[in-house]
């Protein structure tokens, strides 16, 4: 179960302009993993952080192992590139940390909840128990040096993209498909229906019009006795 669930989860990632990922040694077992932070308000904008993630026959019940092949200097990584994040801990409550069920590991969680997580955390740390108290010091008492060191991790990172990778932008992450041929039929059908961020109210506003294309109900009070339609945009 584990390498079908993996598989369908690798090929979609695959897809996502925000990660760029392989097999290791075509191993669904142990993926390369690079994260590509595309917000450009974060202070990590345009960087390109790989890292590698391994996975046990028993997943989805037990978390995946995530670790950067170059350490950030971040409150929440330890030197040798891992993190303390709650996602990434095993399943159930934690007395010691006070971390709830929610906030850990559950058979739920996918390697795309994993990697969005991480993403976040970049640039909302965790500074109460840091895995990196320097890090965490210079957080709270130094923001313009913490920003000097973030600068030099993100160049880092840089010398780490394929020279043959091109490297998304803000851009890409919101891009739209474009088909003047496009048919709400086919949309309906499709499993990969594109998410304008629309409400469930504004799926519902075709739904009032009958097989003839009148509106059902006409406006009462036009004297001539024309049907007026609201175009709802």
């Amino acid at each position: 179960m584990a390498e079908r669930i993996l598989m369908n989860e690798y090929r979609t990632l695959s897809k996502e302009p925000w990660t760029n990922i392989d097999l290791i040694n075509e191993n669904i077992y142990e993926w390369s993993v690079a994260l590509i932070v595309l917000n450009p308000d974060s202070l990590y904008y345009g960087g390109y952080f790989k890292a590698k993630m391994t996975f046990k026959k028993e997943y989805p019940y037990v978390p995946p192992d995530f670790k950067f092949l170059r350490p950030l200097y971040h409150p929440n990584i330890y030197p040798d590139g891992r993190l303390c994040i709650s996602i990434l801990h095993a399943p159930g409550e934690d007395e010691q940390s006070g971390e709830l069920a929610a906030e850990r590991w559950s058979p739920a969680q996918r390697v795309e909840s994993v990697l969005l997580s991480i993403l976040s955390l970049l640039d909302d740390a965790e500074v109460s128990s840091p895995a990196n108290v320097d890090a965490g010091v210079m957080l709270r008492n130094d923001i313009e040096g913490y920003k000097k060191m973030v600068k030099k991790d993100l160049e880092a990172s840089k010398e780490d993209i394929p020279p043959d990778y091109v490297m998304p932008t803000h851009h890409d992450a919101f891009k739209t498909v474009k088909n003047d041929d496009f048919n709400m039929d086919d949309w309906a059908d499709s499993d990969d229906e594109p998410d304008f961020g629309g409400s469930d109210s504004d799926e519902d506003m075709d739904h009032d019009w009958d097989a003839s294309g009148d509106e059902e109900e006409a406006d009462d009070d036009d004297d001539e006795g024309d049907t007026k339609v609201e175009n709802k945009s």
